[in-house]
């Protein structure tokens, strides 16, 4: 029956295409009254053409939406992705950001401007080489506050047994109007105490990685509650940040 039914859909989608092709063949010659009805109904179905055209070109471009698709290092035993790069969020962007603003669900920004001249939007990512369905672009004019930060959230099963002696690594891609200086901070709560580690990005790079050993740090592995990630923005005046994407991994590392 289904079969039966696609040759059919078949036989009339060629139908209405030979119909309209002649229309158009003909459209020099048709008398007006009768141009201007085959207007009407023409341009009636071209808008249902480019809503369909528009929707199949979002869905089917690359990257899937809701890909947690990335490298990961080998003996990886947690990776993840932030929604706000996999998924699209109920608001698209926020202009004049507040202090302690949410965009999705894992995602705060942090500043202490007087006046938020500071935009966020989610962007559909539709490049080839992009693996993250969307990205997110922070807009700075005017900034005349002290500290900017995006706070990225993660998940319960990122503090699941964790160890010191794991190793968590950060992937990104970062595209930017003019040079800043970018700053990832790791922070583990464990009991009454937050361990803090600090990296700066390597910007200059075409991968752009950082890696947090454990091993160096004083983790309590009994007692650890949440993870959260700090990126930390300098001197972010007058510049457009586009971080194209955002990974995280966790390993063991390697005894030698």
């Amino acid at each position: 029956m289904a079969l039966g039914s696609n040759i059919l859909q078949r036989f009339y989608q060629r139908g209405v295409s030979r119909y309209w092709a002649h229309l158009a063949r003909r459209a020099e010659r048709t008398d007006l009254e009768a141009l201007r009805s085959q207007r009407r109904r023409a341009r009636n179905l071209r808008q249902h053409l480019d809503t369909l055209i528009s929707t199949a070109e979002s869905r089917l471009a690359l990257p899937i939406i809701g890909s947690n698709s990335f490298p990961k290092p080998h003996g990886t035993d947690w990776a993840w992705r932030p929604e706000l790069w996999r998924e699209p969020t109920p608001t698209k962007g926020i202009a004049a950001v507040g202090n302690k603003e949410r965009l999705g669900t894992e995602v705060t920004l942090f500043h202490d401007c007087r006046i938020s001249e500071l935009t966020l939007r989610q962007l559909r990512n539709n490049r080839q080489r992009d693996l993250a369905p969307f990205g997110i672009r922070m807009d700075v004019f005017r900034f005349d506050g002290s500290f900017l930060s995006l706070v990225v959230d993660l998940p319960p099963e990122a503090a699941q047994d964790l160890r010191r002696s794991h190793v968590i690594r950060i992937d990104t891609i970062v595209e930017m109007e003019k040079p800043l200086e970018i700053f990832a901070r790791l922070n583990i709560r464990h009991g009454p105490n937050t361990e803090q580690i600090v990296r700066e990005l390597p910007l200059s790079k075409e991968d752009i990685r950082v890696e947090f050993d454990l091993a160096y740090s004083n983790l309590n592995e009994k007692r650890v509650e949440q993870l959260w990630l700090d990126l930390i923005f300098e001197g972010p005046e007058m510049n457009q940040v586009i971080l194209c994407d955002l990974t995280l991994s966790r390993r063991p590392r390697a005894e030698f």
